[in-house]
C-alpha cells in the first residue's frame, strides 16, 4: 500500500502546494509529484523573478518624480543578484522540507495520468483513494511562425532568469509579459528595444486608457512598438537574430522574446480518461472535473483565470472539498465553491505606470447585455497624488451597474497604485451598494481619496 493515498497532486507550483496544504488539515494522506522545482512557474521563473527585476525601474520612476532627489545608474549586477536571491538560486530544498513537513510525500517525477485514479511516475504507479488533481500549470506558447522555434527565443524564462542583458532585442508580443519585461530588460540594458505588436493596441484585456498610459510610458522611455505588425520569418545567424515583418521591414537583435500568450502542457495523460490532450480540464466551480467525480484541476490547468493568487484561491476551495468530501462531511460551505471568477480576478501590471483592475471593463460590461454608467477620474488632482510625486500622471475608471448600484469593475493606471486594488476587490466582491461606500472615508492625503472622487463624479 506505499503507493497508494487519499489524494495524488500532479504538480507542486504554488497551486499544487495550497492543495496539498488543505488536503493534509483535512486529515487526509497525499503525494505530490513535480517534474521540475517545487515552487513551480510563478517562484523561479514568473512573478517573483518579474518582479525582482521590475522594482529597481519602478523606484527609478519615483525618485524621478520627487524634487530634491537624483536618479543613479541601475547597478545591474545587484539587481540581477538579487532576483538570484528571490529565487533562492533556482533551489527548492526550502520549499520540498516544507511540503514533505506538513507531512505529505514529495515525488521528483514527471506524472502521467495512467487511468481511474492512477498516475504513473516514471513508471511507478501511484493510486488515488478519493480524488487526483492536476496542477501542471501552462507554457509559454511558441506561434508557427517559420524559423522562430529554430531561432531559439527567449520565453518569460530566459526574460526573467537573464545572466547577460543583451543590447538589443526584439519582443513579440503586447500582453502583460511583453509590457512588463521590455519595460525591465530596457532599463537594464536592451537600450535597443522593439516590441511587435499584432493588433492596434497593447494590453488588449484592458481598459483603454491603462493601455494607451502603459504605451505611451514605454516610448517615453524610447522602446519602439510596432502596431499593426506581424512577423513572417525570423532566421538566427551567428549570435544575431533577423526577425522579417510584415510591413516589408527587418529587425536585427541579439535575442528575441516571445510574450505570446500561454498554452496548457500536453502529453499529462488526458487521453487515457476519456479526456482531450493540451486542453482545459473543464470543471465545477468546487474545481471538480464535469467528467470524472475523483478528478479535480486547479490553475492554469482548467483555464479559469491564468493567475497564480487565482490558482490559488481555487487550490485552497479544492483542498477544503476533497477533505470534506473524503470524510462525508459537509461540502457546500461558501468557501468550498468558486465565486471570485465571475466577478472577474484582480490583476496587477507591475510597469510604470503600474494598472490594477478587477471585475469587468465596460465594454465586457456591455457585451453582457448590463446597464452599465462608468465614471473617471484624472488622479493628478488629488492631494495625496500631487504630493507623492511632480507630474503625477495616474487615471481611475469605475463601471457601475445602473439596476443594482454597485461596482462591477475598477482600474486604477498610476504610480504605486497596486496596493489600492484589494480595496476595489472587496468592493464588488461583496456587492457593496454604492451608498454604503459613500460612508468608507478615505484618509487625507493618500491617493485613495481616488474614491471619494469617483463616487462624486458619479453624483452621491
Amino acid at each position: 500500500m506505499a503507493d497508494v493515498f487519499d489524494v495524488i497532486v500532479m504538480g507542486a507550483g504554488p497551486v499544487g502546494e495550497n492543495v496539498v496544504d488543505r488536503a493534509v488539515r483535512g486529515g487526509l494522506s497525499v503525494a505530490v509529484i513535480e517534474a521540475e522545482l517545487a515552487g513551480g512557474e510563478c517562484s523561479y521563473w514568473a512573478c517573483v523573478p518579474s518582479k525582482a527585476l521590475l522594482r529597481p525601474v519602478d523606484l527609478a520612476g519615483e525618485v524621478e518624480r520627487a524634487p530634491g532627489l537624483t536618479v543613479e545608474p541601475i547597478d545591474v549586477p545587484a539587481v540581477l543578484a538579487r532576483r538570484d536571491w528571490a529565487v533562492n538560486d533556482y533551489s527548492d530544498s526550502g520549499q520540498a522540507r516544507w511540503l514533505e513537513s506538513l507531512p505529505s510525500t514529495y515525488i521528483r517525477g514527471r506524472a502521467r495520468l495512467a487511468g481511474e485514479r492512477k498516475v504513473d511516475v516514471g513508471g511507478r504507479v501511484l493510486t488515488a483513494r478519493h480524488a487526483v488533481v492536476v496542477a501542471t500549470g501552462s507554457l509559454a506558447a511558441i506561434p508557427p511562425i517559420p524559423g522562430l522555434a529554430e531561432a531559439k527565443p527567449w520565453t518569460n524564462r530566459e526574460a526573467t532568469g537573464v545572466k547577460k542583458v543583451p543590447g538589443r532585442l526584439i519582443v513579440l508580443g503586447g500582453g502583460v509579459v511583453a509590457c512588463e519585461m521590455s519595460q525591465a530588460l530596457h532599463a537594464l540594458g536592451a537600450t535597443e528595444t522593439t516590441m511587435v505588436v499584432r493588433g492596434h493596441r497593447l494590453l488588449e484585456r484592458c481598459d483603454g486608457f491603462a493601455a494607451t498610459m502603459v504605451a505611451d510610458a514605454l516610448v517615453a522611455r524610447g522602446i519602439d512598438i510596432r502596431f499593426g505588425t506581424r512577423i513572417e520569418r525570423v532566421e538566427r545567424t551567428g549570435g544575431e537574430v533577423v526577425a522579417h515583418l510584415s510591413d516589408g521591414t527587418t529587425l536585427t537583435a541579439d535575442e528575441i522574446l516571445v510574450a505570446a500568450g500561454r498554452t496548457i502542457g500536453a502529453d499529462i495523460g488526458l487521453e487515457t480518461v476519456g479526456l482531450p490532450d493540451a486542453r482545459p480540464i473543464e470543471v465545477d466551480d468546487s474545481m471538480r472535473s464535469v467528467a470524472h467525480d475523483w478528478l479535480y484541476a486547479v490553475g492554469d490547468a482548467n483555464g479559469r483565470a491564468l493567475l497564480t493568487h487565482m490558482g490559488k484561491y481555487q487550490a485552497r476551495l479544492c483542498g477544503d472539498v476533497i477533505a470534506a468530501r473524503a470524510n462525508r462531511r459537509p461540502d457546500d460551505l461558501p468557501s468550498m465553491r468558486d465565486q471570485a471568477d465571475r466577478y472577474g480576478p484582480p490583476q496587477v501590471i507591475f510597469t510604470d505606470p503600474q494598472v490594477a483592475a478587477v471585475g469587468l471593463t465596460e465594454e465586457a460590461a456591455r457585451e453582457r447585455g448590463l446597464n452599465v454608467r462608468s465614471v473617471e477620474y484624472d488622479m493628478s488632482g488629488i492631494t495625496g497624488a500631487y504630493l507623492s510625486a511632480e507630474n503625477y500622471i495616474g487615471r481611475a475608471k469605475a463601471v457601475v451597474d445602473e439596476d443594482r448600484k454597485v461596482l462591477l469593475g475598477v482600474t486604477f493606471a498610476g504610480p504605486a497604485v497596486a496596493d489600492m486594488l484589494h480595496s476595489a476587490t472587496i468592493a464588488i466582491t461583496a456587492e457593496v451598494p454604492l451608498d454604503k461606500l459613500w460612508h468608507a472615508v478615505p484618509s487625507f492625503p493618500t491617493v485613495s481619496e481616488v474614491w471619494l472622487r469617483l463616487l462624486e463624479t458619479y453624483g452621491l
